[in-house]
């Protein structure tokens, strides 16, 4: 399932812009036309991401964001906002109202593709290792032999056939080391890393690194 950006955005020639390059690079998209409507699709969708203007009607971006720190299913929304505020006093008080990245306009859509994929990833991989968490904190049952025998499945690690580089890579990438990185771990080049990441998204059929790491915790694949 597509990943869901919600756009605010009092400028209809914005709103569209943003909203066509988004859905061309395999983004789902909706829009609002000033902070109202937008707070109301987000308690109603729930998107991934938040990119909203700061001076809009009925409720502007910094009231809008300032609105969602205080609700805590909205306290890590990702948001950038885009504006044609860009002072240094302005951008502070983006920041402190809980803003993520601030882009001035005019902006490049390529640097925006890459702050939202930046953004989204990283968010899906610490709420993936905090359910972990949670999870592991969790008292497991106690279960008598025969009912171990009952439940008993091949290992999920066996059934993909992941080679031993591949667990190598899989177990770098949730650490959140870069291709690079994991290249200079294993002493690889960054082309070989990207290959083996590909195959395991291949694998798992996941659609992007964070869903891969956040599978891996979910499957307990990674040490």
């Amino acid at each position: 399932m597509p990943l869901l950006i919600l756009i605010a955005d009092d400028d209809p020639g914005i709103r569209l812009a943003v909203k066509d390059y988004l859905e061309l690079s395999g983004y789902s998209v909706i829009t609002a036309q000033n902070g109202q409507e937008a707070l109301s699709l987000l308690e109603t969708y729930r998107p991934h991401l938040l990119v909203s203007d700061i001076k809009m009607p009925q409720k502007d971006g910094y009231t809008l964001v300032r609105h969602l720190r205080q609700l805590p299913e909205f306290r890590l929304l990702p948001v950038v906002f885009l504006t044609e505020r860009g002072t240094k006093e302005e951008r502070i008080q983006g920041y402190e109202v809980g803003c993520d990245v601030y882009l001035p306009k005019p902006f490049e859509m390529d640097e925006l593709k890459a702050v939202i994929r930046n953004l989204v990833e990283k968010t899906q991989i610490i709420q993936s290792e905090w359910r972990f968490s949670q999870g592991e904190s969790q008292p497991k049952p106690t279960l008598e032999p025969s009912q171990k025998e009952a439940i008993a499945v091949p290992s999920l690690l066996n059934s993909l056939h992941l080679t031993s580089r591949e667990s190598q890579v899989l177990n770098l990438l949730a650490r959140g080391l870069s291709n690079g990185e994991i290249g200079q771990n294993l002493h690889l080049s960054s082309r070989t890393v990207e290959k083996y990441v590909s195959s395991l998204l291949r694998k798992t059929e996941t659609n992007n690194r964070a869903e891969l790491v956040r599978f891996a915790l979910d499957h307990h694949l990674i040490d």
